[in-house]
């Protein structure tokens, strides 16, 4: 690699800003913010608003919003009752 060219890489903590759940990663951001990680470190502190811990595809919150198939559709559609539903 071109030295000097590159922005420097250090860790940085991420914290959710809606749940407060924090991890510490690698970055070339900052901030003027910093918190006392684990370590007894001190790191810059990088507020997000979502995260793996707040996502509703990781936190399974996730809503559905077609459930029906498309020949479940077309049956509704026009009045046709499904023949192989058990009674």
């Amino acid at each position: 690699m071109k030295q000097g060219i590159h922005p420097e890489y250090h860790p940085v903590v991420f914290m959710d800003s809606t749940t407060g759940f924090k991890f510490l990663s690698g970055s070339t951001k900052t901030s003027q913010e910093t918190v006392e990680w684990e370590d007894g470190n001190t790191y810059p502190v990088i507020r997000v608003e979502v995260t793996s811990d707040s996502h509703p595809f990781y936190t399974g919150r996730q809503k559905f919003t077609q459930a029906d198939g498309r020949v479940d559709r077309f049956n509704k559609k026009y009045g046709i009752k499904d023949t192989n539903a058990a009674e």
